[in-house]
């Protein structure tokens, strides 16, 4: 009789749904607390069915379930809260995954920093992808092997067991007291993991934060079609195999888009190539430079979600440290980058370097031809012998019309491989699935990562190769529409507030090709003391913000995102998008970005009585 009932709620949900909760990739910051994530949704959420209120309305007026789709969203939340119900769990200790393989690593990242046992078992076969010695070798993660013929053959075992389980029907679980963490997998549509007793809770947000950072939530589509699939208690749907003219289509994009040559890769989110492209370079290191130090040189205020992943390949692999790269502001990219490759040359270790170009949310860009000089200077070791040289990871989802990487472009003849994240132009913020390419000199990196990316499981998915295919072979008529907005209300902020520091490209830059639709402002302020000063301004911030998205609620949203289709996004960095970053470095100004679609001179309006009630 329950079943039934939480099954009927779940349909009647599914057809009242709002329409963003399929195809939105970020959501309302107003609307949002980070420390409830996915709880305050759910409790809403189960205080609706328990009143049997399935109006659209109400489903709209949830909170936020995530600030965005990759960490989480609201068809997630209901696909593990139902698995949950069912079950009788705690809708927490279930946990949704895109990839059918990082749930797994989720539990052994954890058990490797607590000096924990594990072992996986499984009945019929692993996983093709699991390859079992690369993840030991390489991600350092320990485990043992064992198949049975059934859970009654389970073993008692000091540490943590896993039961993998290829799944015909979502939400079918198999645990035992001896079974720590059941993993179901579920075809194309992904994974899904369930905690088994009070003594393994306390993984739950550890497990949460790989998914934040090495991978993604079940997408939207497959957590509808997974629904869709509990609720007439059928075999799952696994027909939709990534199309080949689809994918052909997004692959040939890129390389236009890029003018590069190489094959691109495609994820299923910006960090999720970014932890390809880690892990990737690692294992080259370990096969190529055995012994030596590998360094990730990474600046500490840039995009929250690099910096974290970063730290957190580091702390799992001994030879691994990240060594910090100031960029912005005062800080000169190319100096820096000049002062730590010659420090780690001194050191003989591995240098690989990630940078934003234009940095974010400073918007700066440094000297390209002094860049490529640092990058290419041929540096000595202690021993006289020629420094490993470095290799360029850049992050151009500001910019990924630009060209780097072809032959001629500026940093063609430098070991570079550049990535972009999809849920920003190329997408128009329709999908998180994000790319990389690499120039001639990076061809068996690009191997090394391709590997990796299918180790996890991270590649993108059927329906975001399908969205990459229709977005893409617009996306640099897009840049220069949003760009020509952004530039107009650049210069109406300087003409009607001067006193702002604006940040943002120069005309000259412009020319040169990089036409952000992101800039960042400074407001003026007013104190005696400093902290009086910035109390001021960080009050101001939310003023003009909250002003925005009240005059202009069907355009102006308190959101982390850019490159979308239309409307204009606030944020301050310090609290979004470098949430993880410290305390020090972060960014309490104002970041805005432009769409080619949008109601300029109404936003040129309302910004001009902010002004006037300063």
């Amino acid at each position: 009789m329950e079943e039934n009932r939480i099954l009927n709620f779940i349909n009647e949900v599914l057809e009242n749904m709002p329409t963003g909760w399929l195809s939105m990739t970020t959501h309302r910051l107003d609307i949002y607390d980070e420390k409830l994530a996915k709880t305050q949704f759910l409790e809403q959420f189960e205080t609706l069915f328990n009143d049997h209120n399935s109006e659209a309305a109400a489903l709209n007026n949830l909170p936020t379930a995530y600030d965005y789709i990759r960490l989480g969203h609201p068809l997630s939340c209901v696909l593990e809260w139902a698995i949950a119900k069912l079950h009788d769990l705690k809708s927490e200790n279930v946990i949704s995954f895109s990839s059918k393989s990082v749930p797994v690593l989720a539990v052994l990242r954890k058990n490797l920093l607590a000096h924990k046992n594990t072992q996986i078992v499984y009945t019929e076969a692993l996983p093709a992808f699991f390859d079992a010695e690369i993840i030991k070798r390489v991600y350092g993660y320990n485990f043992e092997l064992k198949k049975v013929e059934n859970t009654d053959d389970i073993s008692e075992f000091n540490g943590s067991t896993i039961f993998i389980s290829e799944q015909d029907e979502i939400g079918a679980i198999h645990t035992n007291s001896k079974i720590d963490f059941f993993i179901g997998l579920y075809g194309q549509l992904g994974s899904v993991l369930v905690l088994n007793g009070k003594q393994n809770e306390n993984y739950v947000s550890d497990i949460q934060h790989v998914r934040r950072r090495e991978t993604i939530a079940m997408t939207p589509a497959n957590a509808l079609a997974a629904l869709k699939s509990l609720i007439a208690k059928s075999s799952i749907e696994t027909k939709k195999n990534i199309s080949e003219p689809n994918k052909t289509s997004v692959l040939d994009s890129i390389v236009k888009i890029t003018n590069t040559t190489t094959k691109p890769l495609v994820a299923s989110s910006g960090l999720s190539i970014q932890y390809a492209i880690m892990m990737g370079l690692i294992h080259d290191a370990l096969e190529n430079h055995k012994g030596k130090a590998i360094k990730f040189i990474v600046p500490p205020n840039c995009y929250g979600g690099t910096n974290d992943q970063a730290r957190r390949v580091a702390a799992c692999i001994d030879n691994v440290e990240i060594v910090d790269l100031p960029v912005d502001g005062d800080n000169d990219m190319v100096q820096s980058i000049t002062i730590v490759l010659d420090k780690i040359a001194k050191e003989d270790a591995i240098p690989y370097i990630i940078a934003e170009i234009p940095t974010n949310p400073r918007v700066e860009v440094p000297d390209l031809k002094k860049l490529k000089e640092a990058l290419h200077k041929e540096r000595k070791t202690p021993t006289g012998n020629i420094a490993i040289d470095p290799v360029f990871i850049l992050d151009q989802t500001f910019c990924p019309n630009v060209h780097f990487l072809g032959e001629g472009d500026i940093l063609s003849t430098v070991r570079t491989i550049s990535f972009a994240s999809g849920s920003k132009f190329p997408s128009g913020g329709k999908c998180t699935a994000g790319y990389c390419v690499g120039n001639t000199k990076t061809a068996a990196l690009m191997d090394k990562i391709e590997l990796h990316l299918t180790i996890c499981d991270n590649e993108a998915t059927a329906f975001q190769y399908e969205i990459l295919a229709k977005q893409l072979p617009s996306m640099n008529q897009r840049i220069a529409d949003a760009y020509k907005n952004t530039r107009e209300f650049v210069n109406f902020i300087h003409d009607v507030l001067p006193d702002a520091k604006i940040n943002f490209v120069s005309k000259e830059l412009a020319a040169q090709g990089f036409t952000p639709s992101v800039f960042s402002l400074d407001l003026p302020t007013k104190g005696k003391t400093d902290e009086e000063k910035e109390t001021y301004k960080r009050a101001l911030n939310l003023k003009l913000i909250n002003l925005m998205i009240t005059e202009i609620p069907n355009e102006s949203k308190f959101c982390v995102s850019y490159g979308q289709l239309k409307g204009c996004y606030w944020t301050i960095p310090a609290t979004s998008t470098q949430g993880t970053t410290k305390e020090g470095d972060k960014d309490y100004i104002v970041r805005a970005s432009l769409s080619p679609n949008m109601d300029l001179d109404l936003h040129k309006k309302v910004f001009l009585k902010f002004v006037e009630g300063i």
